[in-house]
């Protein structure tokens, strides 16, 4: 990473205010030099006087802010280069370490339009600050020791939430809950690689005698305690990434019709026409607290359309990498052989059927589905909307069992805190098959230092540089 004084864009675009953040040794001179106060520009109560009438008589200190205390507020104005004005602002100074970032940080709450939000840009950057990368801001605080990789992970987490749990889940890891936990374990790991060093060491006032066997209940509780993470983790993915959701069936079922009626839009093409959706459509809806991450699928069936069927074997890839599938089945026709190949498909999979076009005549019935998969059936009709509140309280006590609790326990969200902690487990029952064989002491340290090695990459303390800049790179511009 680059060193020196940094600045970026630290609020959306299109808002009534835009926040721009610097952060290094040099920030508040940075700021001091576009910065002027009202009274030097002539702007007071009893006085109307331009800038160009008082800069003849002044000259500014570009270490105005240097001489101020820290978490203070200042009422000015942005000077250009030619000593017009350009904004009317509120700064707000953070000397390091007590900021986000542990270093002096200066945040210019400006007017919130993109073209005026640019031109302070590039003030600062022309006086010595130069443009922060993605992520930056966040990755100093990390660096600097403020929080860990966990922590800052958690930052983009909470920008990017879509809901209660998703936000709550990232409010405890930044919190330091999930890297508390995997902390704890890691010092113990570290307390018994200790106490086995010293006694290798030490013989004569460090017994080994019964170590094995107490060694071995402790790890056992520690492998439990991960698994339970582990078993948590896909529960906590779908919670708060959401729930890849693949709407099935035959052509011509309602698939189409039944997405743009849990979006509340047209954004599918619906037509009598057979065959319609060769393509993939993907949409995310809000159940509740659950994001239901929508995919509608081409209508499965033997087609001699070549683009068609390359649609139909899409949709199948996508049932296999499916948490939750919605089986739409027109209950206006009988059961076909292309209903039997569907079910085939869906065996081990999880999902719901929805016998739709219900407000018709009905061909078939519940049991008759039943006997062929062993899912809950939901009467449903597209056209009338008749079934859509029980299939959101199937999803909902599906997936929430009643409801979420965020206090009691720790999930896991990240595919790469999950692939450490599998890593650990599999190092520390590789210690339990050691102790069972009667290997000596000495041979435990190897796999125990794996591990707590591998639960460090959670927090950042055994990650690679490359590693790093890698998980900062996917932050946002201002971050």
């Amino acid at each position: 990473m680059q060193q020196g004084t940094i600045v970026g864009i630290a609020s959306g675009m299109g808002g009534g205010i835009g926040i721009i953040r610097i952060s290094g040794e040099n920030a508040f001179l940075v700021a001091g030099e576009i910065f002027r106060t009202r009274k030097f520009v002539g702007i007071d109560d009893s006085k109307n006087k331009n800038f160009e009438e008082t800069e003849s008589k002044k000259k500014w200190d570009t270490g105005f802010f240097l001489k101020k205390e820290s978490h203070t507020i200042h009422y000015g104005y942005i000077i250009e280069d030619n000593g017009s004005i350009l904004d009317e602002v509120i700064v707000l100074l953070m000397r390091g370490p007590k900021s986000y970032t542990c270093e002096d940080v200066v945040e210019i709450d400006s007017h919130g339009g993109a073209y005026l939000i640019q031109k302070i840009l590039q003030l600062l950057i022309h006086h010595g600050a130069r443009l922060a990368e993605p992520g930056e801001f966040t990755k100093r605080a990390f660096l600097n020791g403020r929080i860990d990789l966990s922590q800052a992970e958690a930052v983009m987490k909470m920008i990017s939430s879509k809901n209660e749990f998703a936000l709550e889940s990232a409010i405890n890891q930044l919190e330091g809950r999930v890297s508390g936990f995997i902390e704890n374990i890691r010092q113990e790991i570290l307390h018994y690689m200790g106490y086995i060093e010293a006694a290798l060491d030490d013989p004569e006032h460090y017994d080994l005698g019964n170590f094995s066997e107490g060694l071995y209940e402790i790890l056992q509780e520690k492998i439990s305690s991960l698994k339970e993470l582990l078993n948590r983790f896909e529960n906590g993915r779908m919670k708060s990434e959401g729930i890849n959701t693949v709407i099935v069936g035959k052509p011509n079922v309602g698939k189409s019709s039944l997405m743009n009626l849990l979006l509340d839009t047209e954004r599918a093409i619906v037509t009598n026409i057979a065959g319609t959706t060769r393509d993939i459509l993907e949409e995310t809806v809000q159940i509740g607290n659950l994001n239901l991450n929508l995919i509608d699928t081409a209508g499965i069936h033997e087609t001699g359309d070549i683009v068609e069927s390359l649609g139909v074997e899409k949709a199948k890839e996508y049932l296999n990498q499916a948490d939750f599938i919605l089986f739409v089945v027109d209950v206006s026709k009988p059961l076909e052989a292309a209903d039997d190949k569907i079910i085939s498909l869906l065996s081990d999979k999880k999902g719901v059927v929805l016998l739709n076009k219900s407000d018709l005549p009905i061909c078939i019935e519940e049991e008759e589905l039943k006997n062929k998969l062993e899912w809950e059936c939901i009467s449903f009709s597209n056209k009338t909307g008749d079934g859509l509140k029980k299939l959101e309280e199937y999803i909902t006590s599906s997936f929430l069992k009643g409801d979420i609790s965020f206090n009691d326990q720790i999930y896991l969200t990240s595919i790469r805190h999950r692939e450490a902690v599998e890593n650990a487990v599999k190092s520390l029952e590789q210690v339990l098959l050691t102790i069972d064989n009667g290997m000596p002491e000495d041979l435990y340290i190897i796999d125990m230092m794996d591990a707590y090695q591998k639960l460090g990459l959670i927090n950042g303390e055994t990650a690679s540089e490359d590693l790093v800049n890698k998980i900062f790179s996917d932050f946002c511009m201002g971050k």
